[in-house]
């Protein structure tokens, strides 16, 4: 069985093989390392599951020039964690809160203590997404999403959804599109 880093860099690489991003595009993640483990949402934070998942994300990022966004539990409304500079580029309202392992999520809270200059954001708009235990990402999602149907179904004993977004279609029967890379 693979391990959970391996776990979420094969969705991850998968993914973004089929649908490659254009620099500087946004991933939101939302991850339950209590479903990961097997326990019921919100009921078990990992901090050794959330690193794991942190490592694979943020290479990742590396590689395929993303930015990044980690989506917090219900307790802090679904705020998102993200870089400062990106709050800023995006003109998005900040919100006050430090996310902990009991109040924001693990992952949410360990991608915190990684990043240069963290804060919180009420919403956003994702280019891609990984919902990692039925986290329910999609209001963090561009208006168009479409899920992506990669090998890896789970990571430990979650549920794995990923999606990509498009730009609404717009015009009608005369109107033509750019075609897209499609899966077969």
């Amino acid at each position: 069985m693979l391990k959970i880093y391996e776990q979420v860099k094969a969705a991850l690489w998968e993914m973004f093989q089929l649908f490659p991003p254009r620099n500087g595009q946004i991933l939101v993640i939302g991850c339950s390392t209590s479903e990961i483990i097997g326990a019921r949402i919100g009921s078990a934070s990992n901090m050794e599951v959330a690193e794991e998942v942190y490592q694979a994300i943020s290479e990742a990022k590396d590689v395929f020039n993303i930015q990044l966004s980690f989506q917090c539990c219900e307790h802090l409304n679904r705020a998102i964690v993200v870089e400062r500079e990106i709050q800023l580029k995006h003109g998005w309202e900040e919100v006050l809160a430090i996310p902990k392992p009991h109040a924001g999520g693990a992952l949410a809270a360990h991608a915190y203590t990684q990043m240069r200059d963290p804060c919180l954001v009420s919403s956003i708009l994702a280019d891609y997404g990984m919902d990692i235990g039925d986290t329910l990402i999609g209001m963090h999602l561009k208006r168009v999403a479409i899920p992506v149907r990669v090998k890896i179904k789970t990571v430990g004993q979650a549920n794995l959804v990923l999606a990509r977004t498009r730009p609404p279609y717009t015009g009608g029967k005369r109107a033509e599109y750019p075609e897209e890379k499609r899966v077969k």
